[in-house]
């Protein structure tokens, strides 16, 4: 063992080197820089340390100082800066590597985890080196903004930072997935998504996040994914506002959206007088999200479309009139406000069916 808890196999033929070169002042062949380099990569994949390393090259610098005479102070030192150099090269290409090697190998466990496309089994297997387990309820949450990001941009990396610094690093998993950022945390650590949302929410302007439902199994992760990109889909086909929003919440519309013929019935039926309507039927159709969304008060909903409220009721009555449905009448508001949502989830009338 050499020093600093170094095997002698990790200076092998160093003094040879040491005293070659500093005899005649020449630098190392590309031989034996290339062997230097070789251990050096040898000592990073067998986890020993470059710091070590280097020490151990030092200590056997002095040991096999050459005598007196034979080599100015010069030379010496030069053969071991090269020598070193090489050695740290080695080592750090090799670390390079293996990070690489990581990198792969998570990418290909999140994109597993996410689409549900290995063994189960399996799956949780692997789970456990990245700190979670599947046997678990876990939940997703991702967040979307306006431009995508990757893995080491600085957006993800400050979110990580935060959640790491307030929770540690055990139990959860920060990734991006299609320029979006994803985190996965147990199901019963609600904490941890809610402060993942503010944190990316803050980090990201115009974004919105959507919290999917605990799930449990192996399987889970993949259903709360999935749950999660849906519940962003319907946010932004019906303009949904606020930056977090939870997909149980959104359970009413994936119901509404089930029978889909039907839905379209339901809308050409109710909406489709609206097209004769002088500009056809959108401005109408937005007329009604926004007294809907209003709760109905027609000052607010006026406000919002800034008409004064004399525009917006007779808007009102030009709906009524058309369809024969009036907004204001419990008993017709809930067939045209459910026509409205299948309006904008279906694209309607943009994408006639």
């Amino acid at each position: 063992m050499a020093g600093h808890g170094i095997p002698e196999a990790y200076l092998d033929g160093y003094d040879r080197i040491l005293a070659a070169a500093a005899a005649t002042g020449r630098r190392l062949t590309r031989d034996e820089l290339e062997s230097r380099r070789a251990l050096g990569e040898r000592a990073a994949e067998a986890g020993l340390g470059l710091r070590a390393l280097v020490g151990a090259h030092l200590s056997a610098t002095r040991t096999h100082w050459p005598a007196a005479g034979d080599a100015s102070t010069d030379r010496v030192l030069a053969a071991v800066e090269q020598a070193v150099d090489a050695l740290a090269e080695g080592y750090e290409r090799a670390q390079r590597l293996a990070v690489r090697q990581q990198e792969a190998a998570r990418r290909e466990f999140i994109d597993d985890l996410l689409h549900g496309r290995s063994d189960l089994g399996r799956l949780a297997e692997r789970a456990e080196r990245f700190g979670l387990r599947l046997s678990y309820e876990h939940a997703v949450a991702v967040a979307q903004g306006p431009c995508g990001y990757e893995e080491g941009d600085a957006v993800p990396r400050e979110v990580e930072s935060a959640l790491v610094g307030r929770f540690g690093a055990r139990s959860i998993l920060l990734t991006t997935k299609e320029g979006r950022l994803v985190c996965i945390a147990p199901g019963d650590q609600g904490e941890v998504l809610a402060f993942f949302a503010k944190h990316a929410y803050a980090a990201i302007d115009g974004a919105r996040v959507v919290i999917g439902r605990p799930q449990p199994g192996p399987g889970g992760v993949v259903q709360s994914y999935e749950e999660a990109l849906n519940a962003l889909d319907l946010a932004e086909r019906l303009e949904l506002d606020g930056p977090v929003l939870h997909a149980a919440d959104l359970l009413v519309y994936p119901v509404l959206t089930r029978d889909r013929q039907a839905m379209a019935d339901l809308v050409v039926h109710t909406l489709g007088p609206l097209r004769q309507a002088r500009g056809g039927a959108q401005p109408l159709i937005d007329t009604l999200t926004a007294f809907f969304d209003a709760g109905c008060v027609a000052a607010e909903a006026a406000r919002r479309l800034s008409l004064s409220v004399r525009a917006l009721t007779y808007r009102l009555e030009r709906i009524h009139r058309l369809t024969g449905a009036n907004p204001a009448d419990p008993v017709h508001r809930y067939t045209l406000q459910t026509a409205v949502i299948g309006a904008r989830l279906l694209d309607w009338p943009d994408q006639p069916f």
